[in-house]
């Protein structure tokens, strides 16, 4: 029986070889999980249409991409390229050992929060958390002391409501539901009850209204570690849609 060398240069060289081709598998597996669950977060895959009235109730790709619609049954509704940048930043965070956790406030169905999560599953990360903020109980009444939450008329939309069970259900069907996955619910402007070591090195606020991103950045900012990243993902002056 004809026996393989693998101290000689050519063993090495196979060797070395054989690793790199493993590692790029890893890689490629990686990269098309993710982009997978992407895809069906937003729900590009089953092409749901739009529900919001400052739009045509239909599918449309460039607004799906945009992040200029609102899904009827897709679990995220920032879009394509906002998702991406997502995935981008915890990517770099985790790539570069910056410390901390991921926290999104305001998290509808609980789309960012997923796939904050299959990144950290991708990447075999397991010492970090994912916060889940959210009052779970729809948007605060317009506050008149910021211009923009005065003019808006989305916060009357039921739609808005999604309850923490509804959120956990989510998670549960990619199976992503574990003990890395934390839940915060309460409104934003009162302090945030993670706890005071914790440190965040991605803060993603999704808060619809103005006062609630500000209520957001007021209690997490000084968590966020350096290095870190901080992440507008909802909020737009002026608009009633996303």
């Amino acid at each position: 029986m004809r026996q393989w060398n693998c101290t000689g240069h050519r063993g090495i060289e196979r060797h070395a070889r054989t690793r790199k081709s493993i590692l790029d598998g890893v890689t490629e597996g990686r990269r098309f999980y993710l982009d997978l669950m992407q895809k069906c977060i937003i729900n590009s895959v089953y092409e749901d249409p739009n529900q919001g009235f400052w739009s045509p109730t239909v599918f449309a790709s460039q607004a799906r991409d945009l992040g200029r619609d609102w899904p009827l049954k897709a679990h995220r509704m920032i879009g394509n390229r906002r998702m991406s940048n997502l995935r981008q930043m915890t990517e770099y965070v985790i790539a570069n050992n910056i410390p901390g956790d991921f926290i999104e406030t305001g998290v509808w169905r609980g789309g960012a929060c997923i796939m904050a999560r299959a990144i950290m599953k991708a990447y075999g990360v397991t010492d970090r958390r994912v916060w889940v903020a959210g009052s779970f109980c729809g948007l605060p009444a317009p506050n008149p002391k910021y211009e923009a939450d005065a003019t808006t008329s989305i916060t009357h939309f039921r739609n808005w409501r999604c309850r923490s069970e509804e959120v956990k259900s989510n998670s549960s069907k990619y199976d992503l539901l574990d003990d890395q996955v934390v839940f915060l619910k309460g409104w934003f402007g009162k302090p945030c009850p993670m706890p005071t070591s914790t440190a965040c090195r991605f803060c993603a606020s999704t808060a619809t209204c103005m006062k609630s991103t500000t209520d957001g950045l007021t209690n997490l900012y000084d968590k966020v570690s350096g290095g870190g990243f901080v992440m507008i993902l909802g909020w737009s002056k002026g608009t009633n849609g996303p």
